[in-house]
């Protein structure tokens, strides 16, 4: 049964290149024939009279007329094509075996995070450069639907037992154990493709708008285009949209292609965090983390979690977070406080200097707080790098389902969170332009006074102005839909979802908000 099982796993899409390159090459060779001698093949002429009749018409007249072949249709381009795509896909695979150690030295890296390194790669080759709101060139979405099914084949190879029924031809029914592809990559997998889709359609949607373009930063256009989202992005074209704004119709359009876009970037981190959190935590970084959560967080972010009151919104107002290092200095003591709470849960001798010195639901609420407080700064600082837990499992995650879960939901959270800041860049200048349309059209009415000025119109322009550069600083509060300012303040912390919760409340991906770059 195992040998039956091994030739059964040894058959693979990643492996049939072969079989199809080999097929055209023998159509080719009909009219030789190979003969071994003593281990030497050669080719001689076949003597069949199929080829003593093609000898004979080759002394013919006709010979001398040249065969009509189209150029699209000529023979050996496509198998050189072909032959040279089996060439790369075996470098690839080559280098992955290896570890990206090229030199044979022993050196490398695991395959999980070979595999994971590859993909990180390629995403950032292929989408590295989307800089504007336009379809992504033919060649390139050729290379990355090509590329990214290689290193996908290498999941239809991760499986698992599972019972089957089997009638035999009497009759009797008998109970066998058959393989399929593992339970997270046969789920998870189709619907990361359907996102990848997605976006890349989301991309296709914008070809011919001409509504907005983009220009250059050093040209006339491009200085006065310029504003203060754009010059904080000084790396990107500046958009020029007409001087009164968008058309509705335009407009609608790209709220439309942000709200799709947003519920994609929400189910791909989902499938992200999940995995993240189902890798198991390092022994290297377990032992150099603190003995308690009091060492990791400080007294003062101690005290706060552990009142008796607790509003997360409220405490992440207190903490300085004027710059990334801070934030994510932040979000690596909490992690690690999580961590220590954690272990603390499940060590039950008191001599351990792991034991516990808190009573169990405390302990089980205090890690529901930092939990929490987690969940709001990935709401609120979406382009965080990743945190020093994150890292530690990744570089030491031997699974390589996993691996390929997470680099791929990482890569599309990623593009998703690049198209939509594209979105709003135009969505931006759109509201200052139309803000600039009401003031020249109040100013020629008669020059009205600064008190007269601050009319209706004006004012909502200003606060929709104001609504789109706040964007990027969304917390979890108007992600989730609730109000700023709670009347009351909440007894318990949220309860926690299990990932099938999570994915019942992503059917439809509904109820979207956005996130923002930075």
């Amino acid at each position: 049964m195992v040998a039956a099982l091994e030739r059964g796993l040894s058959a693979s899409k990643s492996f049939s290149f072969k079989r199809m390159f080999n097929s055209s090459s023998t159509k080719q060779q009909q009219s030789q024939t190979p003969v071994v001698d003593n281990g030497d093949s050669h080719l001689v002429e076949s003597n069949t009279p199929e080829s003593q009749n093609s000898n004979s018409l080759s002394e013919s007249p006709v010979e001398s007329i040249p065969q009509m072949i189209s150029p699209l249709t000529r023979p050996g381009k496509r198998p050189d094509r072909q032959q040279a795509d089996t060439d790369m896909m075996k470098d690839r695979f080559a280098k992955l075996l290896l570890g990206e150690d090229m030199s044979g030295g022993g050196k490398g890296v695991s395959s999980a995070l070979a595999l994971s390194n590859a993909i990180t790669n390629l995403a950032a080759s292929i989408f590295g450069e989307q800089t504007k709101l336009q379809p992504m060139p033919q060649d390139r979405q050729a290379r990355w639907k090509k590329e990214i099914d290689w290193l996908l084949s290498v999941t239809e190879h991760i499986v698992e037992f599972v019972p089957s029924q089997q009638t035999s031809k009497d009759g009797v029914c008998t109970e066998i154990m058959v393989t399929r592809q593992r339970g997270d990559l046969l789920m998870n997998i189709p619907a990361l493709r359907k996102l990848d889709t997605m976006l890349i359609d989301t991309l296709d949607n914008f070809k011919g708008h001409n509504e907005f373009y983009y220009v250059s930063r050093d040209s006339e256009e491009g200085k006065q285009a310029s504003n203060a989202r754009s010059n904080d992005k000084w790396w990107l074209p500046p958009v020029k949209v007409p001087p009164g704004g968008l058309s509705d119709p335009a407009r609608r359009m790209l709220y439309f292609q942000k709200d799709s876009v947003t519920q994609v970037q929400k189910a791909a981190m989902a499938i992200n965090a999940q995995v993240l959190s189902e890798m198991a935590i390092p022994e290297s970084y377990i032992d150099s983390l603190p003995k308690n959560g009091r060492a990791s967080l400080g007294d003062s972010i101690y005290k706060s979690i552990t009142e008796e009151w607790f509003d997360p919104a409220q405490f992440l107002s207190m903490m300085d977070l004027s710059t990334e290092h801070k934030v994510l200095d932040l979000k690596n003591k909490i992690e690690a406080s999580v961590v220590i709470w954690k272990r603390k849960l499940h060590v039950k001798d008191s001599k351990s200097p792991w034991g516990s010195g808190v009573s169990l639901e405390k302990r089980e609420l205090f890690e529901e707080r930092a939990e929490t407080i987690l969940i709001f700064l990935k709401q609120k600082f979406p382009g965080l790098p990743q945190s020093s837990l994150d890292i530690s499992k990744i570089q030491f995650n031997k699974d390589i389902g996993q691996a390929v879960l997470e680099s791929y939901s990482r890569i599309l959270e990623s593009l998703a969170y690049t198209v939509m800041s594209r979105i709003e860049d135009v969505l931006y200048t759109d509201s200052l332009a139309v803000k600039q349309a009401l003031l020249a059209e109040e100013t020629s009415d008669g020059g009205r006074t600064e008190t007269d000025s601050e009319s209706p119109g004006s004012s909502n322009s200003g606060e929709e102005t104001e609504r789109l550069d706040r964007q990027h600083s969304k917390t979890l509060f108007d992600f989730m839909g609730w109000s700023d300012k709670p009347t009351t303040p909440p007894s318990v912390t949220p309860k926690k979802l299990s990932y099938l919760e999570k994915l019942e409340k992503l059917n439809g991906f509904r109820s979207a908000k956005d996130r923002n770059v930075s």
